[in-house]
Order: structure tokens, then sequence, then C-alpha cells
């Protein structure tokens, strides 16, 4: 049986994955006009995630700068 390993944490990508997720938040919000009961209660949901990951990944990338600074990376 073949084992599952977590992929590797790529940092280069980044700022192109919180862009995305700044984008995909964006629009759940301008979905959020047109939806009711249930999958308005998703949408929120989901975007409560996206804003943590958000806020996780502005803080990742500004750790990843300051490394950069210190000659760490």
């Amino acid at each position: 049986m073949a084992k599952n390993y977590p992929k590797p944490n790529d940092t280069a990508d980044n700022k192109e994955r919180l862009n995305k997720t700044i984008s995909n938040m964006e629009a759940a919000e301008e979905a959020m006009k047109f939806a009711e009961g249930k999958e308005l209660a998703k949408i929120k949901e989901k975007n409560e995630r996206r804003a943590d990951s958000i806020e996780d990944l502005k803080s990742e990338i500004q750790e990843e700068d300051k490394s950069r600074i210190n000659g760490y990376i």
C-alpha cells in the first residue's frame, strides 16, 4: 500500500495563492447577493475560512520576506 505524504510547502507561489483567494472571496461576496438559505450560509462559512487563509498567507509572506532580508532564504 502506497503511503500518502503531504506536499512540501512551496513558498514561491504564496503571493499568487493570496491573490487568487482574495479574488475568490470577492466573487463569493457577489454571489451572496443572489443566494439564500443554505447556499448563503455555505458561502458565508467558506468566506470565513478564506479570511483566515488570507491572514495566514499574509503572515507567511511577511515572515519569508524577513527571512530573505536576514539571509535565511
